[in-house]
């Protein structure tokens, strides 16, 4: 009954995380009872519908297909089973994630030399040992190379089909990878290269093979595989409360979070942070004005009227109405030489560069104006510094409520990278901030941070999905 309950309300109850849900069910299901089981109760979904009140075109149950049953009250008529069956048909098999763990363990030890030979450069060792070490990474990491190329070479065809954007990433990540390790393996055996240019190349290698491990973890959360090492430690950051101030308008952002030991080795920690800027939302006209609004005596005058943030995921669009003057001075006198009302769209557009550092690429994507403050939206400097500035503002506010001092324990303190960020909807235009950042420290050091995680927040084992009560 359990079984039947958690599959009807993947199908029916699922909104905005349909897809991953759905994944999550496929998963549980397996790992319960079986991919034989699972497969069977995933082939029997046509009968649960039908038991629940699904309909044919003739008001019969069956005879229709799977286009012909009736979807509950409430429900949207776009919303069938696509998702439900692209999901299944890229699970794996029993065999592949035998595999993937294998895969996945040799990237981790290429992981584990990389950093041995980091150590190494940091002490300045002699060249016979850096040599030596540099030749083990360098079998570690074909390896690695070779496992992952084999495991992407045995997909299925709807495999291929339905994964084939995360397996594009990873080809790319392994692509980078292979150039790092040839240019780590260059200057190494360059004898006139500094011990600079070669610490330089091992970071860069590091950075790409971090990259590599993402991706891989990436694929295999769509194909529904649990690192079993890893679903018993993850700890939940309490939420925090950042007041930042704009001028004299506060904004409050609140961060919460999750901490996950052992995906990519023991002490290689997945963070993700998950920012509500509701507040920020409500108060955007006053942050902008804050930030935006100016009146020279003799130049230009900005007031900011009206402006609203919201997703266009992993992007956000801040739309601001603004009025503007321009005004010159002859002699004592100032005359108004110009004025309008103009409306200004800014998509915004997360980034972590190579360095961690998190950035916003703002654009603009629409412009409503006419005459002389058209065309200084368009191609004069006030289009430009309005751009600009709207990105700082909201660069400002995400910044800050994402500090990592903030919001980890002081053994991850200079450890933490941040590698991903993106704007995302909650529903009803509500926005939040999400920031995936990986925490990597000395064996020695995991146990410590493993320790503070405990007494911040008990260690919480990831469950099945509960049905929904009727």
């Amino acid at each position: 009954m359990f079984y039947k309950s958690m599959f009807y309300k993947s199908m029916f109850y699922t909104s905005v995380s349909h897809k991953s849900m759905l994944r999550n069910i496929l998963c549980w299901s397996r790992m319960r009872l079986g991919a034989e089981v699972c497969a069977a109760l995933l082939l029997s979904s046509h009968t649960l519908l039908a038991q629940h009140g699904g309909h044919g075109a003739g008001g019969s149950v069956g005879g229709g297909g799977m286009s012909s049953i009736g979807k509950p009250t409430g429900v949207d008529q776009k919303d069938d089973l696509k998702d439900f069956h692209e999901a299944l048909a890229v699970q794996a098999t029993s065999q592949q994630t035998t595999e993937y763990a294998a895969m996945v363990k040799s990237t981790a030890a290429a992981s584990t030399e990389l950093q041995s030979l980091l150590e190494q450069l940091q002490k300045k060792d002699n060249a016979s040992a850096l040599a030596s070490r540099g030749t083990t990474l360098q079998q570690a990491l074909e390896k690695a190379r070779t496992a992952n190329k084999n495991f992407l070479g045995g997909f299925s065809a709807p495999q291929k089909s339905g994964l084939k954007e995360i397996a594009k990433k990873l080809t790319k990540a392994d692509a980078e990878l292979a150039q790092r390790s040839q240019e780590l393996n260059e200057r190494a055996a360059d004898t006139k290269a500094a011990s600079e240019a070669v610490a330089s190349s091992a970071q860069n290698l590091d950075r790409a093979l971090t990259g590599f491990q993402e991706q891989q973890a990436s694929l295999g959360q769509e194909m529904g595989i649990v690192n079993p090492e890893s679903a018993g430690l993850t700890f939940h950051i309490a939420p925090v409360r950042n007041s930042i101030n704009f001028k004299s308008q506060p904004v409050t952002i609140v961060t919460s979070g999750m901490i996950s030991q052992g995906s990519a080795g023991q002490n290689v920690f997945a963070v993700t942070l998950t920012e509500d800027v509701f507040d920020l939302q409500q108060n955007i006209t006053e942050v902008l004005r804050a930030q935006l609004d100016k009146s020279d005596r003799c130049g230009e005058r900005v007031a900011i009227q009206d402006a609203t943030l919201t997703p266009a995921q992993p992007a956000s669009i801040v739309a601001t109405r603004l009025h503007f003057e321009r005004w010159a001075c002859f002699g004592r006198d100032n005359n108004e030489m110009a004025e309008g009302d103009g409306t200004l769209e800014v998509k915004l557009t997360p980034e972590v560069d190579e360095t961690g550092t998190l950035r916003i690429k703002p654009l603009i994507s629409r412009i409503d104006a006419e005459g002389l403050v058209g065309e200084l939206l368009r191609s004069g400097s006030l289009g430009s510094d309005l751009r600009d500035k709207i990105a700082e503002a909201i660069l400002s506010a995400v910044g800050q409520g994402g500090d990592f001092k903030l919001l980890l324990p002081p053994a991850a303190q200079g450890s933490a990278a941040l590698h991903h960020a993106r704007f995302q909807s909650t529903g009803a235009g509500a926005l939040t901030v999400v920031l995936d950042a990986e925490i990597k420290v000395p064996s020695d050091k995991a146990t410590s941070l493993v320790s503070e995680l405990k007494q911040r927040s008990s260690p919480q084992q990831i469950s099945p999905p509960q049905s929904v009560p009727r």
